[in-house]
């Protein structure tokens, strides 16, 4: 269960940079930070990061690795085949081995071998790159691995561990050289030589090359892709004709007004060109369709008014990004927010920058870096951030330039 975000547990599991912060102060902050990375709080695991937040939060609370390998080896883990289980624990083991506690790599290697999630387990291991972690691993790799995951465990070529196992595993250098060379990608039918009204035609089919007709319309700009829309969303290719909808630009302006307003099938489309393309008077038709989605905590909709309401500098949305920052369970948006935040209200955003240093996000801390005013405290987590090894170079090389500025 997600906490109220004003405790500690709360702001914990949002990976917000006050909990960070806050955590050395209060009692008990370890059981809170094993806590999350047991649970994984994460709204979306695929796209939000906590592994080097908690990884950090152990290692400055000066925290055991022992629970977290009593979390892998669970006996859940004989019967519960649920990957997200240990997924956090996996990423949180790993980016403590970059932070130079190297004890935490032995439970990984055990897990890599006999865990449920072993192949995720394995994947954290080579990707840190230090042959003398992985020593017998190889064997794993080529004993439990089919082609596709050998074909992602060997994404980085330049990987010292990787280049290791291949001079021993004809199965992995071949992967390696198929990696090299590229998958086969799929080519879409060449669409140019037809006309506007084949094209239009094709995308009404139900088949495969409808596909390729329609991004050839989008490609070409053509105006019958809004009545094309209307047709097909919500439906088939809905992808597409989002995608190509969407490569109009300020032409579709005028009917995704039509679209927010009339709760067609097509209302999504229509925000998210106004968030785009949009102009001051589409402010209340954004803030409107935030606050329905922040309603209802569809925070996956949220993205694009958010970004609308930034790119747009609206000082109406400012009180409510200020409310999102903090109550959404969501860490996505955070980046979002933040340069919303920074072009609409410069002087507010100056807070939200500062503990965006803390953040479990990269992209909020790179950002972060870019934009927090300069004072002793900031400076000392610049120089913190710009030392890190685990860190993001995107991060690292904000935080560079920013102390070298």
């Amino acid at each position: 269960m997600i906490q109220q975000a004003n405790t500690l547990h709360g702001q914990l599991q949002r990976g917000l940079g006050r909990g960070a912060r806050r955590a050395a102060q209060v009692r008990g902050s370890g059981e809170l930070v094993y806590d999350c990375v047991r649970q994984d709080p994460r709204w979306d695991r695929q796209v939000e990061s906590r592994g080097l937040y908690y990884a950090r939060l152990i290692v400055d609370l000066e925290l055991s690795c022992g629970p977290l390998a009593e979390h892998l080896f669970d006996p859940d883990d004989l019967i519960d085949s649920d990957e997200w289980r240990t997924s956090l624990t996996i990423d949180v083991l790993a980016d403590l081995v970059r932070l130079s506690r190297r004890e935490a790599a032995e439970p990984l290697r055990r897990y890599a071998m006999d865990g449920e999630n072993w192949c995720e387990a394995l994947d954290a291991l080579t990707a840190i790159g230090d042959v003398s972690l992985t020593a017998g691993l190889d064997e794993v790799a080529v004993g439990r691995c089919d082609d596709d995951d050998l074909h992602w465990l060997v994404a980085d070529p330049g990987n010292p561990v990787i280049r290791e196992w291949a001079r021993h595993h004809p199965r992995i250098a071949e992967a390696l050289r198929r990696r090299a060379g590229g998958r086969p990608r799929h080519r879409d039918p060449d669409q140019s030589g037809q006309t506007d009204e084949e094209l239009l035609a094709q995308a009404r089919q139900p088949d495969d090359d409808a596909v390729a007709a329609i991004l050839e319309l989008g490609r070409r700009r053509h105006p019958g892709l809004l009545d094309l829309a209307e047709e097909l969303l919500p439906g088939r290719h809905g992808g597409a004709v989002c995608h190509a909808v969407r490569d109009l630009g300020a032409l579709a302006v005028p009917r995704a007004r039509s679209w927010a307003a009339a709760g067609s099938g097509c209302e999504d489309l229509g925000i998210g060109i106004l968030a785009r393309f949009g102009t001051q008077q589409d402010i209340p038709v954004l803030l409107a369709d935030l606050r329905r989605s922040v309603g209802t905590e569809n925070w996956g909709s949220t993205a694009g008014p958010i970004e609308g309401l930034g790119r747009l500098r609206s000082g109406e949305a400012v009180p409510l990004l200020k409310s999102l920052w903090t109550r959404s369970t969501y860490a996505y948006l955070r980046p979002r927010l933040l340069t919303a935040l920074l072009r609409s209200a410069p002087h507010t955003a100056e807070a939200y920058a500062v503990e965006g240093l803390w953040d479990c996000e990269d992209d909020v801390r790179q950002l972060a870096a870019q934009s927090s005013p300069l004072t002793e405290d900031t400076r000392l987590r610049l120089q913190r951030l710009r030392a890190d090894t685990a860190e993001e170079p995107t991060v690292l090389t904000a935080a560079g330039n920013r102390l070298a500025g």
